[in-house]
């Protein structure tokens, strides 16, 4: 739980009228281990799902529910004390009743006099059944809660307690514990110039089949664009990212949609494709067999020669789609007449910007966690970075394109 970094963090729980509110005295436990002082908040509701003697017990403090507390002194301020003592005020569970509370500035419990209140940052975990979570209602609370800066940690999808199988499930105790974690880093809360944006990425390479065994691919490990992924979801941006086979771990609170093929991507992205900003940073493969086996191919003592054809070309039919004002960036990894290629590419795709990158330089390109680019917009400008971490780059690219 070091990792977590939240010793001496002082934080406000609010516990709201949930099935998954069962979750929060484990998610309790992981935060007061990990260093936390927790304030546990629950709303009435919320007590006919768990008990606020247990959840009182493992926070070691007392729980507050009424905005006036009667066994306190000063009790008409506590609301007030508490929003200036927070490091952090999350929500976990939040139905859509507080979710649509909180949109609407309410003021009728400790908890929402609480978030008024508030001075620190504030994580709302929704949870619910798929069809309210889906609700034009819900969301366009949700859109709300984004514009005054709140963070969100989508729901996740799997079996509801209705019986039902959607969105709407509130993740488990452990991944909110991590996603705390970074959110009170120091830089999921610093910069929100993406927030309400929808961000789009693509990441890693495709694959495309010979026989059931076999395929074409090539050696992106997707490190570049999860990187932009994760830098574009601290700055408070709904990032969708298409990631091809990479054997990395989605960074937290991105929604992420597994594909292997260039069919498979350019299915998904055209799903996407309204995205405010679409950052394509897969290596898509340009050629795919003509014909696939059913089986696997036998090796004979003749040469084998493959009919190759072309494959969807993802980007282009973004940009013929482009939309006034969303923003549209491609990557070129060359080996020769870089910057000639890159340009022609930025101008056939109706792009807004392009980043270059050489795959025969030393700390650039595939299976490396450095990367130096060279970054060409469609006005004209030009822009050099030098060799920096991948993880680096993204933030400097992200306050290039947004900026």
């Amino acid at each position: 739980m070091a990792d977590l970094r939240l010793n001496g963090k002082k934080l406000i729980l609010g516990i709201t009228g949930s099935i998954a509110a069962y979750k929060a005295a484990e998610l309790i436990r992981q935060l007061v281990k990990a260093g936390a002082e927790v304030q546990p908040i629950m709303t009435e509701d919320a007590t006919r799902f768990i008990s606020p003697l247990t959840i009182g017990t493992l926070a070691k403090r007392e729980v507050l529910i009424e905005v006036f507390p009667e066994s306190e002194d000063g009790s008409w301020t506590k609301h007030v004390d508490l929003g200036l003592w927070a490091d952090g005020l999350i929500i976990a569970p939040a139905t859509a009743n507080t979710i649509a509370k909180l949109a609407s500035g309410y003021c009728d419990s400790m908890l929402t006099a609480c978030v008024l209140s508030a001075r620190c940052e504030v994580l709302v975990c929704p949870a619910m059944d798929h069809d309210m979570w889906k609700h034009p209602a819900t969301q366009a609370n949700l859109h709300r809660l984004k514009s005054f800066g709140y963070e969100i940690l989508d729901p996740e999808h799997g079996e509801l307690a209705s019986g039902l199988i959607g969105e709407g499930r509130l993740p488990e105790p452990e991944s909110i514990a991590a996603f705390i974690g970074e959110w009170l880093d120091g830089q999921a809360s610093t910069n929100k110039s993406l927030a309400v944006k929808k961000v789009l990425i693509t990441a890693g390479p495709t694959r495309e089949a010979i026989d059931p065994v076999r395929f074409l691919s090539n050696g992106s490990t997707g490190t570049m664009g999860f990187a932009l992924a994760n830098a574009a979801r601290k700055r408070g941006a709904d990032v969708v990212l298409l990631a091809g086979p990479v054997a990395l771990p989605t960074p937290s609170g991105v929604k992420r949609i597994d594909v292997v093929s260039a069919e498979d991507l350019h299915r998904e992205a055209l799903k996407h494709a309204d995205a405010d900003f679409v950052i394509a940073a897969a290596a898509v493969a340009d050629y795919a067999p003509a014909s696939v086996s059913e089986q696997k191919a036998k090796k004979t003592d003749d040469d084998l020669v493959l009919e190759l054809k072309r494959t969807p070309d993802v980007l282009a039919a973004i940009g013929e789609r482009k939309t006034n004002g969303q923003i549209l960036v491609g990557f070129a990894l060359e080996t020769q007449n870089g910057e000639a290629n890159a340009l022609a590419k930025l101008e056939r795709k109706n792009l807004d910007w392009i980043v270059l990158n050489h795959a025969n330089e030393e700390g650039a390109g595939f299976g490396v966690d450095t990367n130096r680019v060279v970054v060409f917009g469609s006005d004209g400008a030009r822009h050099e970075f030098p060799q920096m971490t991948k993880v680096a780059l993204a933030g400097q690219l992200l306050d290039l394109i947004v900026g």
